[in-house]
């Protein structure tokens, strides 16, 4: 038995008897950590609200033989900000649901860690546009996880003029191998696309005009269709 240190972001937690909770967390070094805290649900409980979803936290574990343990905790960044507004705490909720997914056991998670760290960052900020966070946050993942959608070259051909739709397979259509049932994509929506999986957040988050209607529609297609499961958060996102 040996105690370890975690360094990672709680997804979310759930109760387990009548006062300790299950915690799961992304480490960058080691993927997803599972947990328990102990007592936390207690009035008075030492670790207070220092293991609240979406916290950045340095969290000490001991090693016990089917779930570790939570023995320290310290609070390095909290997002309150994100928790208090329920909109952004939807979105929070939905890219943790997705990383929870995603990440593995005991397998590196940097570029994830980061990404979420980011994302909630200018959640916490107060963005005019949260729901426009979220999906930038998607579309960055799906890259990460190596499912990035081709948003300039046809996926069929190659071609990069012409483009007319966009197929939840892997991205962009020319309009040649655009199936006469597949719906168009305009140009504005093209672009937008483009803006949440490589512009800058400051540009995504504050810019107070609407994204085009369906783009949210496109992203939560095409990660639902490459996680083979719609997550269950994004039924909360108001669009």
């Amino acid at each position: 038995m040996a105690h370890y240190l975690v360094d990672g972001i709680v997804l979310r937690s759930y109760k387990l008897g009548e006062t300790d909770r299950i915690l799961h967390i992304l480490s960058p070094n080691l993927g997803l950590v599972r947990g328990v805290a102990k007592g936390v649900r207690k009035p008075g409980s030492r670790f207070g609200g220092r293991l609240e979803p979406y916290g950045h936290v340095s969290v000490q574990m001991y090693e016990g033989r089917s779930l570790d343990t939570v023995t320290q905790v310290e609070l390095i960044t909290p997002n309150v900000g994100v928790r208090e507004d329920w909109v952004a705490s939807a979105c929070a909720a939905t890219m943790a649901e997705a990383c929870d997914k995603l990440a593995q056991q005991g397998e590196r998670a940097t570029g994830m860690f980061l990404l979420l760290k980011d994302s909630l960052s200018v959640l916490a900020a107060g963005p005019n546009r949260p729901a426009a966070v979220l999906d930038a946050f998607l579309l960055r993942l799906a890259a990460l996880e190596g499912f990035r959608p081709s948003l300039d070259t046809c996926i069929t051909c190659g071609s990069t003029t012409d483009i007319a739709a966009f197929h939840v397979g892997g991205g962009v259509l020319c309009s040649r191998d655009t199936p006469a049932d597949l719906q168009r994509i305009s140009h504005e929506a093209l672009a937008a696309l483009t803006l949440l999986a490589e512009g800058d957040w400051t540009t995504i988050a504050q810019d107070d005009a609407p994204l085009p209607r369906s783009v949210a529609s496109l992203v939560r297609a095409y990660l639902s269709h490459h996680l083979a499961t719609t997550l269950k958060a994004w039924e909360s996102v108001p669009r």
